[in-house]
């Protein structure tokens, strides 16, 4: 089976880096798995696993007409006998393309918290937890649930950290406090501030540093943040390294991370303490009184709209003062990723999904029905954003 794996960007990303981390399991069966998607700096880790990759044109206003034609063209070219795209954009351009013109089985994945009424309903999904399962279940025929996975291997304890801390330029009395994240408005930014303002209101005897991992279109408002708390606390305590395309050390130094979605998923397998970071002021310690709601709806949540920075500096606090608690509550992650979040049960899964996706998708004229429906969704959140940009 040659399968055309298509994303929106080749940017560090949870989305991204587990589609192409699936991809190369699938491809450890013996199948063949293209990577298609634009230039960017995840090519190094398709390359490193032996996959190929067919560079995209840029990303346009999605569906971009562009690319609806340039998937369209490499599914034809190649011969692929599926799709499998991830997010909205390239699922609509899909269907657009070799879906609709060729054809082509597609399969989607959504691994956002909320799947767009413009994803079609038709066509397999594939959602990232069961909370979102649940909501979805009644409007989509062919739904799957595949949790985010974890390579328990590459993503393991480390028995001496010296050296990783030592190369992020850490004190050895100092709690490291890591969280590695795009640094982008949507899910992220909010909390990202709140940590740094929380980091800044700690009692300074605690010796808590904050290391943000990633780079994005907010960086320069995360690092005008921290270069405040950093002023008024006459030291650095909030550091910005930039993005790592193999972020392995950051793991390795950290007493505790904060996170969410996949980067909590990996803090977990590295047997760290795990504080989730959520929208609306969510912010909760992973414990095994938590653990089965983070099992329910992910490694996310979302709070009461107010301001995150109190809960996120009682959380950091108490694990400060209590580093007895941090073996316990890493071996909790760790046995939780081991026992549920595995790459070789996700990719089996997906292998699943993809033996009853391969079947014919009807005529032309049923496809171009089936589709009218999610177009006419997508007509309407676009005019309606016309509508607000016109107002502003």
């Amino acid at each position: 089976m040659r399968v055309l794996t298509c994303l929106h960007t080749m940017e560090i990303g949870g989305s991204q880096i587990n589609a192409i981390e699936i991809a190369a399991g699938v491809a450890r069966y013996g199948h063949e798995v293209i990577i298609y998607g634009p230039d960017g700096e995840l090519r190094t880790m398709v390359a490193g696993l032996g996959l190929e990759f067919v560079q995209a044109p840029p990303k346009g206003e999605p569906p971009s007409r562009r690319n609806v034609a340039a998937i369209a063209e490499v599914a034809r070219r190649r011969e692929v006998d599926l799709i499998h795209a991830y997010e909205w954009a390239p699922s609509l351009e899909s269907a657009y393309g070799a879906y609709l013109r060729g054809g082509v089985p597609l399969v989607t994945t959504v691994l956002s918290m909320e799947v767009p009424a413009w994803v079609p309903k038709h066509l397999p999904l594939v959602v990232g937890t069961h909370e979102i399962a649940e909501r979805e279940r009644d409007l989509r025929p062919d739904l799957h649930v595949i949790e985010p996975p974890v390579d328990t291997e590459a993503n393991a304890p480390v028995t001496d950290n010296r050296q990783a801390r030592k190369n992020l330029g850490l004190g050895d009395d100092e709690i490291a406090v890591v969280s590695v994240s795009r640094l982008a408005a949507a899910l992220k930014l909010e909390g990202l501030l709140a940590a740094t303002r929380a980091v800044g209101s700690l009692d300074p005897a605690l010796r808590v540093r904050l290391l943000i991992v990633g780079d994005g279109p907010c960086r320069a408002e995360v690092q005008a943040e921290a270069d405040e708390v950093n002023t008024r606390r006459g030291a650095e305590v909030v550091t910005l390294t930039g993005a790592m395309l193999d972020p392995h050390d950051a793991y390795a130094a950290a007493d505790v991370m904060i996170g969410m979605g996949m980067s909590a998923l990996r803090s977990m397998a590295f047997a760290k303490p795990l504080i989730v970071q959520g929208e609306g002021g969510f912010w909760l310690t992973l414990t095994p009184e938590t653990l089965p709601i983070f099992l329910d709806q992910g490694f996310y949540g979302v709070g009461d709209g107010t301001d995150g920075t109190a809960r996120v500096a009682a959380a950091l606090d108490e694990l400060s003062r209590d580093r007895g608690r941090w073996a316990q509550l890493g071996e909790l992650g760790r046995s939780a990723v081991v026992d549920r979040f595995s790459l070789e049960a996700a990719s089996q899964r997906q292998l699943e999904i993809y033996a009853g996706a391969l079947r014919p998708p009807g005529n032309l004229v049923r496809r171009a029905v089936a589709l009218a429906h999610p177009t006419a969704h997508l007509i309407n959140f676009k005019m309606h954003l016309a509508r607000q940009r016109r107002a502003r």
